[in-house]
Parts: C-alpha cells; sequence; structure tokens
C-alpha cells in the first residue's frame, strides 16, 4: 500500500512541475499584446529610440542601468540586476520592491501568466 502512496506521489508531483515548466515559458504572441501597458513609456523596436523609460530591446541578458543612451535614476544603476527570466518576473510584478528608487511608476503586473508572457515576448527581441 504504502509503494503505491509513493508511486502515486511521484507520479503528481511529475504532472505538476511538467505544468509548472510549460507555464513558465509564456507565450510570446500574448505577450506582446499585454506589452502595450508598456508602450507609452517604452518603445522595442531594434535602435529605437528612449522614451521616458529606455528602449527595451535586447533587454533579456543586459545589465540593469546600463544602457549608453538613457539616464536611468542612481537606484537602477547601483541595483546589480540583470535581466534574467526571474529578475524581471519579481521587477514586474511590483517595480518599486526590487528597486525602491527606481523612476519607473508602473505599479506592475499581478497576474502571473502575463509576466510570463511578456517575458517570453522580451526574449523575442534580441
Amino acid at each position: 500500500m504504502n509503494r503505491i502512496f509513493l508511486i502515486i506521489s511521484v507520479l503528481i508531483a511529475a504532472v505538476f512541475s511538467f505544468a509548472a515548466t510549460s507555464y513558465a515559458e509564456g507565450d510570446a504572441d500574448k505577450g506582446e499584446k499585454v506589452f502595450k501597458k508598456c508602450k507609452a513609456c517604452h518603445t522595442v523596436d531594434n535602435g529605437g529610440k528612449n522614451l521616458v523609460g529606455p528602449n527595451l530591446f535586447g533587454v533579456v541578458g543586459r545589465k540593469a542601468g546600463h544602457k549608453e543612451d538613457y539616464k536611468y535614476s542612481q537606484a537602477m544603476i547601483d541595483s546589480g540586476l540583470t535581466w534574467d527570466e526571474a529578475t524581471l518576473d519579481k521587477y514586474l510584478e511590483k517595480p518599486k520592491d526590487i528597486v525602491p528608487k527606481t523612476k519607473m511608476t508602473f505599479a506592475g503586473l499581478k497576474k502571473d501568466t502575463q509576466r510570463a508572457d511578456v517575458i517570453a515576448y522580451l526574449k523575442t527581441l534580441q
């Protein structure tokens, strides 16, 4: 009986692990739609101009606060962050919690799926 319970538990854990992994990937097409909330302050074209916020083309993998043609807050420059998927997820949820004195006024994306989708979209912009 204990062996059967163990096997069932392992299978259930595997199913949930697979679901979490595929969920974390996000959908770039949906992310492009969610990103419309960001377009008031950010552009994403290769070589595109900065607006209130920096152009985000190539942001994934970039060190925070170090895009040459944009004037970042000192807090962002000193943050020591690199925009990997995990950091972007935390930042996009509530920016002021990650970099308290950032210039970014956006409150954040509360839904995990929206953040995953936006990150998937940003990853396509390389």
